[in-house]
């Protein structure tokens, strides 16, 4: 059994946060996240730290203590320092530009795709081919990468395609020549 929703979670000075009527509000320098707690699960403000704790003792409320354990821990890092992921494009003319608020992807189709970035998700494109998304909501970020890697993953030939940075992409072989009988 895990033990994640039984870490404190640690308030930095510059947060300020809020509870009522289930409703967790952090407020920080990057902006403010809202968020709903289940019924099953309660938050605990001491001083500097907050806990959840468990109103019902069942398998599902560990389950969600450790859930919202993560999701609060998420919110205040995202207010305090906000969350970045990079994705990488490879192959030939392959190349992504940032254009307002949308991202123009050329990645092999006839016509260039574009990408209208969620509202809370700024990008930026390095070398045309590394895009860096920002924001203060780990979960938008990451389905914003998620969404723009989905235009075109990476094949296994020869590593063509959209994946994300730290991501390893197998290889396969490729054909050897003709069969043999």
């Amino acid at each position: 059994m895990s033990r994640v929703g039984k870490k404190p979670i640690p308030i930095p000075d510059k947060i300020k946060i809020s509870y009522e009527n289930r409703t967790l509000t952090v407020r920080g320098e990057k902006g403010t996240l809202s968020q709903t707690i289940h019924p099953d699960v309660d938050l605990k403000i001491e001083e500097g730290v907050m806990r959840v704790i468990l109103l019902v003792n069942n398998k599902k409320t560990f389950a969600l203590q450790g859930l919202t354990r993560s999701l609060v821990d998420n919110m205040i890092i995202g207010v305090n320092e906000g969350f970045e992921r990079t994705l990488e494009i490879s192959g030939i003319g392959y190349r992504a530009e940032l254009k307002g608020n949308s991202l123009n992807i050329n990645v092999g189709y006839s016509n260039p795709v574009q990408y209208d970035l969620p509202e809370g998700v700024t990008a930026s494109v390095e070398r045309n081919n590394i895009i860096k998304l920002f924001g203060i909501d780990k979960q938008q970020v990451g389905a914003a990468a998620a969404a723009i890697r989905k235009i075109r993953p990476p094949e296994p030939y020869k590593g063509k395609g959209i994946k994300y940075a730290e991501e390893y992409i197998r290889r396969k072989a490729g054909k050897a020549g003709a069969a043999k009988q």
